[in-house]
Parts: structure tokens; sequence; C-alpha cells
């Protein structure tokens, strides 16, 4: 690199806020729960949000549909049935009538129950605003540094989570980590979702997923082939929020990757664009679309793959086989493999084919040891950058998984607060290796 290319930022002195007990770096459903249950346990907690609201892919990216939200019994699990239960109170929530463990909600009522939730609870929010770097002391971590409309400001806390999906946190605060596939390095496809009004509800019921089976989505394709568009995913997905709301995810952005803001800002650019023209492919029909109107595209495009931060223990393809339990288990995941198609060409109706089947009944477990960061002490993760190989992430990175992962980080860090004792060592006397 030339000396003309490198620019060379002067030191300043930055702002420093008060210590937190634990702060939570990204407020998706993982970092929403994260954030939620340390301050219900007691720890003055921070919640740093990039966007200008909380949930992450759930509400600035429309995604309208919660999986994995069950134990395997059937219940909800604990954060999710108290989700479920505001979202209600407010018309905003619902489960498939036909029984599919999912919850579909109305991304805007979220926005407000996942706001006041965290405020009765007492964390202190702050959105607008996005980690920057992260400095250790003794392999530590004590410090964070955001930017925001108030510039360049430092942060203390005692133990932080690092729930910003793509691992941004543990990179910056040195920890190693993995992306895409373990040979090709590929990751799978972004998608964006779309909220949509103007059709009525029992004409385009046949075309609606949520519902079990693929016939709604394999109708749903072939009407948007009818009207003149190839679509980039062979699984498109139209979701009923209400009677006159829909939720539609009908895109699948190949080789971009979260990490490069160039390429997630042309896969953002390029999946707009797509549901615009599916929209106008679908009015182009006439009945029952005639009046198919986007209310809203994501602002947040739909990211599937980041950085998985390594921890203390990794899980992987055989953690699922097994179905493993753990003594240390921190979160019970019953969803099964889900790899998108790596690239347009090998996409057979969206999924990659190759992939690998359970042996035996889900569910398994993901243990603590693979939510604490290997390299940094004082760090947790929630969320899908947790320690697992390519194969194990596919399938707990779903967002009633994300959330039980942050329930399970928010209240180890309370924990380490009031024990005042560091992760690695509440951990030290658990197998460290990966089983």
């Amino acid at each position: 690199m030339s000396a003309s290319s490198v620019f060379l930022e002067p030191a300043r002195e930055l702002a420093a806020f008060s210590t937190f007990d634990v702060i939570v770096c990204g407020a998706g459903p993982a970092g929403f729960a994260a954030a939620l249950v340390a301050a219900r346990q007691g720890a003055r907690t921070l919640l740093l949000e990039a966007h200008g609201c909380l949930g992450g892919v759930w509400t600035a990216g429309n995604l309208s549909i919660a999986l994995d939200p069950y134990d395997h019994q059937g219940h909800f699990k604990p954060l999710m049935g108290e989700l479920d239960r505001r979202l209600k109170a407010l018309d905003g929530g619902r489960v498939p009538q036909d029984g599919r463990k999912c919850l579909i909600y109305d991304p805007e009522i979220m926005k407000i129950v996942l706001e006041r939730l965290c405020l009765e609870a007492g964390v202190t929010i702050r959105l607008h605003t996005r980690v920057a770097a992260a400095y250790t002391e003794s392999g530590r971590l004590r410090t964070i540094v955001t930017e925001s409309k108030s510039n360049r400001e430092a942060w203390h806390a005692e133990v932080f989570i690092d729930c910003t999906g793509d691992g941004d946190l543990g990179a910056q605060a040195g920890c190693h980590f993995a992306v895409g596939h373990p040979e090709s390095g590929e990751v799978q496809p972004m998608s964006m979702t779309a909220i949509l009004q103007g059709i009525p509800i029992e004409a385009v019921r046949p075309f609606l997923g949520g519902q079990r089976g693929r016939e709604p989505k394999v109708r749903l394709y072939e009407e948007i082939l009818r009207g003149g568009h190839r679509l980039s995913t062979g699984i498109p997905l139209l979701l009923e929020i209400h009677e006159d709301l829909f939720a539609m995810m009908c895109t699948h952005q190949y080789g971009h990757h979260a990490t490069d803001a160039a390429s997630i800002t042309q896969a953002t650019l390029d999946a707009r664009e797509e549901t615009h023209r599916i929209v106008a492919a679908l009015r182009s029909l006439g009945e029952p679309w005639s009046r198919l109107r986007i209310v809203s595209t994501g602002s947040q495009i739909g990211i599937r793959e980041g950085r998985r931060i390594a921890g203390l223990y990794e899980v992987t393809i055989n953690d699922i086989l097994d179905g493993r339990r753990h003594e240390d288990g921190a979160c019970d995941v019953n969803f099964g493999f889900d790899v998108h198609a790596l690239r347009k060409t090998m996409n057979q109706g969206g999924i990659d084919k190759s992939r690998p089947k359970p042996g035996k009944p889900l569910p398994y477990q993901i243990p603590m040891r693979a939510l604490v960061a290997r390299d940094v002490d004082g760090l947790l993760m929630a969320g899908r950058c947790v320690s697992g190989d390519f194969w194990a992430h596919s399938s707990y990175r779903v967002t009633g998984d994300a959330v039980q992962m942050g329930e399970a980080t928010g209240r180890f860090a309370a924990q380490l607060v009031r024990e005042q004792i560091t992760p690695h060592q509440a951990l030290s006397q658990v197998p460290t290796a990966s089983g």
C-alpha cells in the first residue's frame, strides 16, 4: 500500500460515559432479549442499536415471522411467550391456524412492544449508534467506542454482549472468526421483505405461506412467472399479517458479504429493485393482484450469514446429528438444517439439496461456552454470530433461537456482575473441547 493511499487519523480525546454493568451491542431479537433479561436481573444495562428502532431484522427488516419460538413440547419458549401475549394485546401477533410452529407479527407493533418491555425493565436505550472500536486490558474487553450524531464516544462495562449479528464487536476486539462454507467461503444469500396491501385475503389465500407444505410457495412462484418475472429464488413467501396487510419475501441476493459495505449496498439495491418488479408482474395479471401496493421494503436487508466468532466451544454438525446435551446448556434448538442455495446455479427451489439431515429427532443444545468469546475475556455473544460451524449455524440462526440465546447471555452477564467474576473464570471447570 503506497503512502498516498494511507490516511493517519489524528489522536483525540473522547467523551467517556459512565460505566454500565452490561453493554449489549445490537438490538435485534438476540440483543433485545439479552438487555431485557440482564436489566430484569438487576444489572445496569445499556442497549446500543444502529437503526432507529429495536428489533433488527424483525422490524427494520420487516421479517414478520419468527421461527422456532416453541420448545420440543410445543410450548412457547419463555420470552417468546411473553412477546406473543404483548403482541396479541395490541392485535399485532398470531400463530397460523394449521399449527405451523412459528409466530407471525406486525413489525410496527413489534417495535413498540420491544421498546416498552426494555424501558419498563430499566434498560438504557441508545439508537442511531454503532460500535466502531473495542479495547482490551490484559486480555479482557473493557471499553468500546461508538459513532453517532454525538460523534465518537467511549463506553465502559463489566460485561459486553455482541448481538450485532455479524460479530462486529468480536472482530473489533480481536477475536478469531469464520465466515461462510469451510471449503469455498461462500455464504447464504440475503433476502428482502416487503410489507404489502391492496389484495383480498380470500382470493389470495391459496398463495399464502405460514402453513404446512410447499404448495402455496409453488403457486406464488408460478404466478409471478406468469406475470413475466423470473425470480432469483425458488421459494417465494407471502404471509398474512392482518386481513389487509401482508409480508412478502421473494428475493435471493447471491455472493454478497455482510461485512463489506459496498457488497451489502448492492444487495440491498438489487433486492429492492426486484421486489418492485415482482409487484409490477403480479399487478399486470389483473385480479386479485390489480390493487397490490408496497407499503414498505425493509431498510435492513435480511442477512443469513456474517462472522461466526470463535468461542470456548464450537457447535458442530455432530451436535445436531447426535442431539447433544451439555451440562452448561443455554439454548434448546428444534430447527433443522436450513442452508439456502449458495449461488443461483445450485438453486433447487431455493434450498441447497446437499444439506445433511439430522440422524435423530431434535432438539439439541447450544452450551454457554459457545456464547463466550475464546480469545477475549468479558465478551459474550448471542444470535447468529455465536461459535458454530457452517452447518450448525444454518440451524440455530433463526430468530426464535436468537431470543433464547439472548436470554441466556443476559442472565449469565448479570450473574457475572453480581459475583464479580469473568466469563472465563465462571466456565473454567467446564470442558472446552468441541465434543
